[in-house]
């Protein structure tokens, strides 16, 4: 039987309210005015990918054709999906007030009628490098298990920020490789010392190398499923008046570990990864890619 082609996920729907001003998945960083979503798409294909399905806000789909997808047709077969707070279960109904949408794992859902395959999910507004995307490729392609998950780890020092302190998930492995959990650790930086600390129950010490979680997941197609018993478990929970709860993919695949349903395997990269959380990081990006094009990392124009 043929392998399925894997398919790149990405996630581009989120309000970016730290961002502050223009919609942060569109922002122009390359040198020819490319987002950093031309980025990954061009990664991804060099890894193998032959499709990618962007996951975006309907109010945004003539900007994002016009920004992103339109110059990338002829290159990678594209698909659109569309997160909409209002896309929820039957007997449920979204609260009047809410604005924000129901965080990453309901967007995922809203490719449940469309993808057939193995597939890889990654934020729009985050450079991971080359390496990342030619990891997941190559484990979706050829040594994706039933109920195994796949995970892009970084190491620590490759994600730090110059401007401040940064939030980061440790990445727990046994002896195998496999994923035990993840510490969610606040206030990371690295001091005049030298010595990254950070806080999880206490202050805490951390190593330049420690592996870290930056949102770069691998799925089967069932995953579908899981994400839509558990999204009804999820509102269920809710608590009347909370606008602001979220169906974290994350949290999702913690409690799937914890429950000894699923294994997670752990493949790490060790390129850069540089993201735009704050309006502030966009001189560093535009400074990062102008990098890239010196020493021929990309052509200039991409596509």
């Amino acid at each position: 039987m043929t392998k399925k082609e894997p398919v790149l996920v990405v996630l581009a729907a989120g309000i970016g309210s730290r961002f502050g001003g223009g919609i942060k998945q569109l922002a122009k960083v390359g040198p020819s005015g490319e987002a950093i979503i031309d980025y990954s798409v061009f990664d991804a294909i060099e890894a193998g990918f032959k499709k990618v399905i962007f996951i975006i806000r309907k109010d945004i789909e003539a900007d994002f054709r016009e920004i992103v997808g339109d110059h990338l047709e002829g290159h990678i077969d594209i698909e659109y999906a569309f997160q909409d707070i209002d896309d929820l279960p039957e007997g449920f109904t979204s609260p009047k007030e809410r604005t924000k949408p129901w965080g990453t794992g309901h967007a995922v859902l809203a490719i449940r009628d469309i993808i057939n395959a193995p597939f890889a999910v990654i934020n729009a507004d985050d450079y991971y490098g080359k390496e990342a995307y030619r990891l997941i490729y190559d484990y979706l392609k050829n040594d994706l298990k039933k109920d195994h998950i796949a995970m892009v780890s970084f190491i620590l020092k490759n994600t730090l920020s110059d401007n401040g302190a940064v939030t980061r998930g440790i990445v727990k492995t046994d002896a195998s490789g496999s994923l035990t959990g993840i510490e969610e650790t606040k206030e990371i930086i690295r001091g005049a010392d030298g010595v990254i600390t950070g806080f999880y129950g206490g202050d805490v010490v951390l190593n330049d190398d420690d592996k870290v979680s930056m949102n770069f997941w691998g799925f089967g197609e069932e995953f579908i499923e899981e994400l839509k018993t558990g999204f009804k478990s999820f509102l269920s929970n809710v608590s009347e008046g909370d606008i602001k709860a979220e169906y974290l993919l994350p949290e999702i695949v913690d409690k799937m570990l914890k429950e000894n349903r699923t294994e997670v395997d752990v493949l790490t990269s060790n390129d850069t990864w540089f993201g735009l959380t704050y309006s502030q990081d966009k001189p560093e990006v535009i400074k990062q890619f102008a990098e890239c094009k010196k020493k021929g990392i990309y052509p200039d124009p991409l596509f």
